[in-house]
């Protein structure tokens, strides 16, 4: 079975604990990318990841998108909402629904 992880600065993750997800507080760049790596690689299927740090791991996150798991999903941090997150939720349904084939997108 599948474990759910959540990746970021400690603010921002660790109510997430609370309901049971794995947390993993990171707070350099080689950190998180290493953490990324080594929860991909593992039991997990699907990783939340702050949006901030995200944008930093673009290049890692990009390694993962064209497999089933892990599902790679970007949360707001504890300094709110981006929008990242959304924007790319939103482009991943666009391609599984074709529509970005209607639309020209």
């Amino acid at each position: 079975m599948y474990r759910i992880a959540v990746v970021g600065d400690y603010d921002s993750i660790y109510g997430f604990a609370a309901l049971g997800l794995d947390t993993f507080p990171v707070n350099t760049h080689e950190e998180a990318g290493e953490t990324l790596r080594r929860l991909a690689e593992g039991e997990y299927g699907i990783i939340y990841i702050t949006e901030s740090w995200a944008a930093d791991l673009q290049h890692e996150i990009e390694r993962y998108q064209g497999q089933v798991t892990p599902a790679i999903i970007q949360i707001p941090g504890i300094a709110g909402n981006t929008g990242a997150g959304v924007a790319s939720v939103k482009k991943s349904v666009e391609v599984a629904v074709g529509s970005d084939i209607l639309f020209g997108n």
